[in-house]
């Protein structure tokens, strides 16, 4: 079944209604610029009510004075997908790091890249041979959800997410069908709607999706009408390809 992530959660209601339409992980924003910025006392309400089963990511950008891992403890998070930006190289990293040992259960760690870096065949190609690479040497030693986890977005380096615009997907396949064969898990995000989603699906067969503008009433406030349809449409899709 496809990993299905609702992302963009700024208040209780929402992620129950994510939870009840059959998502896999909701997920909670902690970057400033976006219109669904959450505290982290607030994200720590939301997931402290959640059942233990909902994957509960929290989404950063580099370059934040926000430290990921102490973010992800303290809301009681279960995992985070970090995304590059424009101020990535005047800062220092998002995250301090935590032991394995530490991790909370069924810990995953996504990092997001914007389709917009692979501008040309050869950066493509390039890219294959990366997650190529990605898959075949990593040590067996390390817990799934840890280096195996990368999204394919629409963004850039100025806005890195939450654009609500598709990118090529034709273009993806021969990242796509790299991570696949090297066993790398891809997620795709950037513009996906109940309308769209199967589309996406069907040319570059992702392990999971992502989607935050698609099922909104308005930013930061989910339609709880569009997230059911958007989650039966994978869905609906899933079993048709089983």
């Amino acid at each position: 079944m496809t990993w299905v992530k609702i992302c963009g959660m700024t208040n209780l209601e929402d992620a129950l209604t994510a939870v009840d339409a059959g998502a896999d992980a909701v997920g909670f924003v902690f970057y400033e610029k976006s219109p669904r910025n959450i505290s982290v006392e607030a994200a720590r309400e939301i997931v402290g009510k959640l059942p233990e089963s909902v994957e509960k990511i929290g989404v950063f950008v580099s370059g934040s004075d926000l430290d990921s891992t102490m973010v992800l403890l303290e809301a009681g998070l279960t995992g985070t997908q970090s995304y590059v930006s424009a101020d990535s190289s005047r800062k220092g990293p998002a995250g301090s790091g935590l032991g394995v040992s530490l991790l909370p259960k069924r810990a995953r760690f996504l990092m997001a890249l914007p389709m917009k870096l692979f501008g040309d065949k050869e950066e493509i190609q390039k890219a294959e041979l990366d997650f190529a690479n990605i898959g075949r040497n990593r040590p067996k030693v390390i817990p799934e959800g840890l280096m195996d986890t990368f999204v394919l977005d629409s963004g850039d380096l100025q806005m890195p997410g939450g654009t609500g615009k598709t990118f090529d997907w034709d273009k993806a396949v021969p990242i796509a069908e790299a991570m696949q064969r090297d066993g790398v898990k891809l997620v795709v995000a950037g513009g996906l709607t109940a309308e769209n989603v199967v589309e996406a699906m069907r040319i570059l067969k992702p392990w999971g999706v992502d989607v935050v503008s698609g099922v909104e009433a308005r930013p930061g406030k989910k339609d709880p009408e569009k997230v059911r349809a958007f989650v039966r449409a994978v869905r609906e899709m899933d079993w048709r390809s089983a």
